[in-house]
């Protein structure tokens, strides 16, 4: 098989789509494209730096000034992310990057240099890529698509336990209801199921069961395209 075969997953911030497309990626062999830490990485930017974002004359001398990429580093056999040229993996998760990660994700002038940049990390590979707009801006022709949901309530649930234990679990389900308005009703590009999407509903499965229901599809589409 030619590496470009390319998976879009999309959906809800906490509905397991990360931790789903990098176990898949990993069971496969593949390359995770983790397009939530690019934004993720611009954001820690932003606030380390107090970038005022709302300036779009200081937001684009940023941009002109900021390099982020994908490097692979053979002592954790994985893809780490760089943000000008040094490792910011650890930096760009938490409680206050998750406030306003959506907020810098909104602007126009950010997701047109992500597709772009997103584009190009994919080429030449096999990649598994999540997001909120893979399937309808980013890889609009993907070979698979997904789209991935969850309640509510056990999305806080989620991410309090994996990210956020000083936070309460009322604060972290009042910014999912915020990220989730912004995702969804931003100018440029909403999150959105596009019509060719296999919808998953993850509220009642273990990641287990996501990684297999995913790596099960793409494999039965790899034997029917053999065909």
């Amino acid at each position: 098989m030619s590496k470009n075969f390319v998976v879009a997953i999309d959906g809800t911030a906490g509905s397991g789509k990360s931790t789903t497309a990098r176990g898949a990626a990993k069971e496969l062999g593949w390359f995770y494209l983790d397009t939530g830490a690019m934004y993720r990485a611009l954001t820690y930017k932003v606030i380390r730096d107090k970038i005022d974002y709302k300036n779009m004359e200081a937001l684009q001398e940023m941009l002109t000034q900021t390099t982020i990429e994908f490097k692979f580093e053979p002592a954790n056999n994985n893809y780490v992310m760089f943000l000008d040229g040094k490792n910011v993996n650890h930096q760009i998760r938490g409680a206050e990057i998750d406030s306003m990660v959506s907020h810098i994700a909104a602007i126009p002038q950010i997701r047109a240099m992500m597709v772009k940049a997103q584009q190009k990390a994919a080429q030449g590979k096999n990649t598994i890529c999540e997001g909120r707009d893979i399937a309808s801006v980013v890889f609009p022709a993907a070979d698979l698509k997904f789209y991935l949901d969850c309640n509510l309530d056990e999305r806080a649930n989620r991410r309090k336990k994996d990210n956020h234990p000083k936070s309460t679990f009322h604060e972290i389900r009042n910014n999912l209801i915020e990220r989730d308005y912004i995702d969804s009703n931003r100018e440029s590009s909403p999150l959105v199921r596009v019509a060719d999407a296999i919808y998953l509903d993850t509220t009642n499965l273990a990641i287990e069961e996501e990684i297999k229901f995913v790596v099960d599809m793409i494999k039965l589409r790899l034997l029917t395209e053999k065909k």
